[in-house]
């Protein structure tokens, strides 16, 4: 199974935060999100699924718009998980050694194969939401807002986004996918805005991988 997650997420210094007001939290958010040109950061994800358990991975992430994402892995090391704008190629020697899988691009007509676009998109018009808490995260404290769709996702049944109270930046994400996996991702070192090359995008194969396509 293929665990996925295309993400886009925006850094901007603004006033803090209304503390247990979810709308408001999610509303400059969502405004912040529309100035966001690409993103650079460290992740770990974890993926708790009742069929194989928890699994844990960490590495570097580097987006520019919907449909250009890299995901580098240091751990488990040599993986990568890169969106070129036309495919999907899935590349990991630590449990499937000798080939990479390719496959079309995931394509929504309104948000690509973003997530968070399609989750900060008005989000007080198409979310039930509620704030859930505050949790310090990388030593940064944060509000967590509950979104459970007003109409059934394709992709997820309940998120919770968990945001910087000073200055609007999304710090973790959790979903609870209709396949039933959990899943959360943290980020880290997050760096914004910076020019990115179209090669950073570029899978190349290595030598005598075979390509599997899906």
């Amino acid at each position: 199974m293929i665990r996925l997650l295309t993400l886009g997420f925006l850094f901007a210094t603004v006033t803090p935060l209304s503390a247990q007001d979810p709308a408001e939290i999610a509303g400059r958010a969502s405004r912040l999100y529309r100035g966001l040109t690409s993103l650079r950061a460290e992740f770990v994800q974890v993926i708790e699924d009742r069929m194989i358990g928890t699994q844990q991975a960490a590495g570097e992430l580097i987006q520019a718009g919907n449909a250009q994402l890299v995901m580098r892995f240091s751990d488990p090391q040599g993986d990568a998980i890169v969106l070129d704008g036309t495919y999907v190629w899935v590349y990991t020697p630590s449990t499937t050694p000798g080939q990479v899988i390719r496959m079309e691009l995931p394509h929504d007509p309104v948000y690509g194969p973003n997530v968070l676009s399609r989750i900060l998109d008005r989000p007080t018009e198409r979310y039930q939401l509620r704030w859930v808490g505050r949790e310090v995260i990388d030593d940064v404290e944060t509000d967590g807002v509950e979104f459970v769709p007003n109409v059934a996702d394709p992709l997820f049944r309940r998120a919770v986004i968990w945001i910087d109270r000073t200055r609007g930046l999304p710090r973790r994400l959790e979903l609870d996918e209709l396949t039933g996996i959990h899943r959360t991702l943290d980020l880290t070192r997050i760096r914004l805005n910076a020019p990115v090359s179209d090669k950073t995008f570029a899978f190349q194969v290595p030598s005598g991988v075979r390509i599997i396509i899906q």
